[in-house]
C-alpha cells in the first residue's frame, strides 16, 4: 500500500516539492512559514514514510548549508488518457516528469474490458521488466464521470461503459490508488500542472476532438459541478434545425465541428466535388479525417479552408457566452481538431473578441496547447499524486 502523509503540513510539503523540484529546507521553511523544529519533524517523518529523500547541500547563502530534499525518486505514477479513437498511456516520477510514453489507435465503442485491456498492454511495456512499482494511476474517459463515484455515466459515445468499475478494477490490477476523471478535466489539470496555465488560476481548457468539452479551472482547482458534468459545452445547441447528435438532440455544438462532424463534412466536399483535395485523398485512403480536412486547408483548398472556419465560428459563438459568463484568465485550445492550427484559432479569437465583453476581453489570451497528447498524461498523474500526496 502507498503511503500517505499524516497531515497537512505534510502533505502541502509533498505538493510544493511535486511542483517545483527539489529544495533546500532554507526555502521551504520560508515558504511554509514552519519553525525549524517543526519543518525537521516533518520532512523527517516523509523521509521515514519513503516519501521524500535526500539530495545533498545547497549553496551557501552565507552560513551553514542547507540540505536539499526532494520528492522520494522511487515513486511511479500512471496515467491512461482514453479517447475515443486512441489511447495515450505515461509513466512519471514524483514530480510528474514523463519517464515513457506509448499510444495507440483504439475504438471506445468496442467497450471497457477491451479497452483497458489495452491500456494495461500499454501499461507492462512501460515497466522495465514488470518490476517497477506504480504508486497511483490516474485515468481519463470521453464521458461524462460522476464525481460522487467515480464512475462512468450514460456516455453518449461509450456503449457498455454506463457505471462500468474502472477504478476497482484497474485497483485490484496494479494495487494502488486509482482515480477517473473526464478527460478533459485531466486535460485542463495537465495544462495547470506544467502548461501554459501554470500562473494562471481561473483559466478555461477547451478539448476539441471526436467530441467537444471545456475544463473548468476555479482559483486552481477544478470545477466539476454538483455531479461531475460541469463543462459539457459540446451538447449546447447553436442551431434548432442543425444536424443529428450523438446525444439524440440536434443541433449541438459537437455535431458541427467534432471529429466525426468534420470527417462527415469532408466526405460531402469529396462526394460533391467541392474539393478536389479531399476526393482525392477519399480515393488513395477510403475515408477522411479532421486531419485530413487540417491538410486540405493547409493546401488552400476553398472548402476545407470554409469548413475551418465555420468551425471556428461555431467554437466562437459559445465560447463568447462562456468568456462573458465565467471572465477566465486564459483559454487554451487544445485536442485533436485543435491540430487545424492557426487558422481555427484565428477565427476562434475573431468571434470571441467582437462578441464578449470588453472588459472580460481586454487582456485574455486565447491559444493552443504546447502539451499536445502529453497534457492528458500529466493531468492524469496530477489528479492521483494529488490524492496520494493527501491525509487521508
Amino acid at each position: 500500500m502507498t503511503a500517505r502523509p499524516e497531515n497537512p503540513h505534510q502533505a502541502r510539503i509533498l505538493r510544493l516539492l511535486r511542483q517545483d523540484g527539489a529544495r533546500s529546507r532554507a526555502e521551504l521553511g520560508e515558504v511554509t512559514r514552519l519553525s525549524p523544529s517543526k519543518l525537521t519533524l516533518e520532512l523527517d517523518r516523509l523521509t521515514k514514510l519513503n516519501l521524500l529523500e535526500s539530495g545533498g547541500l545547497a549553496a551557501s547563502r552565507g552560513g551553514r548549508r542547507s540540505g536539499i530534499v526532494r520528492v522520494a525518486s522511487h515513486l511511479r505514477f500512471v496515467g491512461i488518457d482514453i479517447g475515443a479513437t486512441s489511447i495515450d498511456v505515461g509513466l512519471t516520477n514524483g514530480e510528474l516528469e514523463v519517464l515513457g510514453h506509448l499510444s495507440k489507435p483504439a475504438d471506445v465503442r468496442d467497450g471497457p474490458e477491451a479497452v483497458l485491456e489495452q491500456a494495461l498492454e500499454l501499461v507492462g511495456k512501460l515497466r522495465t521488466g514488470g518490476t517497477t512499482e506504480i504508486h497511483g494511476v490516474g485515468i481519463g474517459v470521453p464521458g461524462p464521470v460522476s464525481f460522487l463515484d467515480r464512475t462512468p455515466v450514460s456516455p453518449p459515445i461509450m456503449p457498455g461503459w454506463d457505471r462500468f468499475p474502472v477504478r476497482e478494477t484497474l485497483s485490484r490490477e496494479f494495487g494502488c490508488p486509482v482515480l477517473v476523471d473526464n478527460d478533459v478535466n485531466i486535460m485542463a489539470l495537465g495544462e495547470l500542472h506544467s502548461g501554459l496555465a501554470r500562473a494562471v488560476g481561473d483559466f478555461l481548457l477547451v478539448k476539441i476532438g471526436t467530441g467537444i468539452g471545456c475544463g473548468i479551472v476555479v482559483d486552481g482547482e477544478i470545477y466539476r459541478g454538483v455531479t461531475g458534468s460541469a463543462g459539457d459545452i459540446g451538447h449546447i445547441r447553436v442551431s434548432e434545425d442543425g444536424p443529428l447528435c450523438t446525444c439524440g438532440n440536434t443541433g449541438c455544438l459537437e455535431a458541427y465541428f467534432g471529429g466525426a462532424a468534420l470527417a462527415r463534412d469532408a466526405r460531402a466536399a469529396a462526394e460533391s466535388g467541392d474539393s478536389p483535395f479531399l476526393a482525392e485523398r477519399l480515393a488513395q485512403e477510403g475515408t477522411l479525417t479532421a486531419e485530413d480536412v487540417a491538410t486540405a486547408a493547409a493546401s488552400g483548398d476553398a472548402a476545407a479552408v470554409r469548413m475551418v472556419r465555420e468551425g471556428g465560428r461555431h467554437v466562437g459563438l459559445v465560447l463568447a457566452s462562456l468568456v462573458s459568463f465565467f471572465n477566465p484568465g486564459l483559454v487554451i485550445i487544445g485536442g485533436g481538431v485543435a491540430g487545424l492550427g492557426h487558422a481555427l484559432l484565428a477565427e476562434i479569437r475573431s468571434v470571441v473578441y467582437q462578441r464578449s465583453l470588453p472588459l472580460a476581453t481586454g487582456n485574455l489570451p486565447i491559444v493552443l496547447s504546447e502539451l499536445g497528447d502529453t497534457a492528458g498524461i500529466i493531468g492524469a498523474t496530477r489528479l492521483i499524486s494529488d490524492h496520494v500526496f493527501s491525509v487521508e
